[in-house]
């Protein structure tokens, strides 16, 4: 097959990346003949377009419009973002690459979905919206035709496409045709966005919901060529507070987890040979190309015409730890390990320039958009409306109801963990519930209400946590072990199981009782 070479000149094998926007040019206008009568007595009244951007791996900390970053690092077009819209300090969108996806296709905790399970813009799709995704998938159930009128998805499960992010990425168009790129994976996406920007403003009485789901800074953090070296000469990353062993009052698996070694000549945390600096700055690096991106973007919706009637969603999938708790990953329930940012924009709609301190999860934005766009979810969704809150970010009025979050590493719904929890009760064996190897993690479920984070694990024999987040942000102090906190640690352990048993949990009856130490 004859390779192409497109406007970069990078090249493409197969179909060149002029020829892309050919065929989304007249994809477009082959939906337009087939679909005219079905979106022609959509609501007369013009619903709003939504932007949602998904990043991989992005931490608060990699944002300089949040205070936990470092101080030398620039994202001045995602800053922009923050300063036209509402900012959310706390965004706990999942744990970990598959189930934040499943949240964001489904709307629901990860106990609640399964492989029969609709992804919500088919509805949006019925209700006369034009749907279309870029970017990563990593989803066992692809169901492209179904969901999503055009898309470029990176399927990470491929043979030989699992380790492509930023380089010689096959992206599968509308289900069908395997595109494969040898320019930088993220410039791709963003080029590919602007495409599908123009194209829809010829379209401006249908609305879009388009989800662009970039692949960076997920492992191995690779910057454009353009930015490696970058942060080079900046101050030197300081090290986490408990980036080494030990933390006698932790979990077992936590308690002499080290990620990172410390250098005997040097004192440096080291991994692979380089230090916590190199691998903090390289990842940084990595985020300056989505920043340039994000820029792109907004520009392109404001000359096409679009941005006042766009609601722009920026946020990832989860955070990433790099050597708090001695981790390297995210999966964990902390917030250096979760934590995602979250920013809601729609100039002269939204407050700008504004932050909300509320605990929130994937799946209130999902609900969200549902309710901004006025459509009527085909299913129950588990996330709470965050409109009010967007409109007053103070939240004198919010009813604080709790924010849950959980990660069994079992994908598909109550039915497979209630069937491992019985398997585990009668054979003795919990290994399933670990959901990481090298650093042997357990599967949990955590509650955050008012200033208190409580977190119960799914295995036998497991002290729980119980931090105060106002007084111990970093979540080094786990008070669940000290005697004078144990009516808090009780009251929270059956409020936790009330709020699960609200969302529909029907394992929790069959959860290992937890262990009580002091120390």
């Amino acid at each position: 097959m004859k390779k192409l070479k497109i406007c970069s000149g990078k090249i493409v094998y197969g179909i060149s990346y002029r020829r892309v926007s050919f065929l989304v040019r007249n994809l477009i206008a082959l939906f337009l003949l087939v679909n005219v009568s079905s979106f022609a007595n959509a609501n007369s009244k013009r619903k709003p377009n939504i932007l949602y951007i998904f990043t991989d791996d992005q931490s608060i900390r990699t944002l300089s419009c949040y205070p936990e970053a470092h101080p030398w690092i620039r994202t001045p077009n995602i800053d922009k973002l923050a300063e036209k819209g509402v900012r959310f300090s706390t965004c706990y969108t999942g744990a970990k690459c598959v189930p934040s996806r499943g949240n964001a296709l489904t709307g629901m905790l990860q106990h609640n979905y399964d492989k029969s399970t609709t992804y919500w813009p088919v509805e949006f799709r019925k209700q006369g919206y034009y749907t279309g995704m870029i970017g990563k998938w990593h989803w066992n159930v692809p169901r492209h035709k179904e969901t999503w009128d055009w898309s470029a998805v990176y399927e990470h499960y491929l043979p030989g496409n699992s380790h492509n992010y930023y380089w010689d990425q096959s992206l599968r168009i509308n289900g069908d045709t395997l595109l494969k790129l040898e320019k930088y994976s993220t410039d791709a996406y963003t080029d590919m966005t602007l495409e599908f920007l123009k194209e829809r403003a010829k379209e401006k009485d249908r609305p879009w919901y388009f989800w662009l789901c970039y692949g960076g800074v997920h492992g191995p953090h690779t910057p454009a060529d353009r930015h490696i070296g970058s942060y080079e000469n900046t101050p030197e990353v300081k090290n986490p507070k408990d980036i080494f062993a030990p933390r006698p009052d932790k979990p077992e698996h936590m308690v002499n987890l080290e990620t990172f070694k410390k250098d005997p000549v040097t004192g440096k945390p080291m991994k692979k040979n380089r230090t916590l600096d190199s691998w903090v700055k390289q990842y940084n690096e990595a985020v300056r190309s989505i920043d340039e991106g994000i820029g792109k973007i907004m520009t392109t919706l404001e000359e096409t015409g679009q941005l006042e009637n766009t609601i722009v969603v920026f946020t990832s999938d989860q955070g990433y730890a790099w050597g708090q708790h001695g981790y390297n990953l995210k999966i964990a329930p902390y917030d250096a390990n979760l934590l995602a940012p979250l920013i809601f924009v729609k100039p002269n709609d939204f407050p700008q320039n504004k932050v909300c301190d509320i605990p929130v999860n994937g799946t209130d934005i999902i609900a969200t958009f549902h309710s901004m766009c006025n459509i009527q979810p085909s299913q129950k969704l588990d996330g709470r409306d965050l409109t009010e809150l967007i409109y007053k970010p103070e939240a004198d009025f919010w009813n604080n109801e709790p924010m849950v979050q959980l990660y069994t590493g079992l994908i598909y719904g109550n039915d497979t963990i209630k069937s491992e929890l019985e398997k585990a009760h009668k054979t003795g064996d919990w290994s399933k519930f670990i959901v990481h190897r090298n650093t042997r993690t357990k599967a949990w479920m955590m509650l955050q209400t008012g200033k208190y984070k409580y977190v119960r694990y799914i295995y036998k024999d497991y002290i729980e946590e119980l931090y105060d987040l106002e007084n111990d942000p970093e979540e080094l102090t786990n008070l669940a072990v000290k005697p004078e906190y144990k009516v808090r640690l009780r009251k929270m352990r059956k409020q936790l199981l009330k709020e699960f048993r609200a969302k529909n949990c029907r394992f929790l009856d069959l959860l290992p009782e937890p262990v009580e130490k002091n120390i």
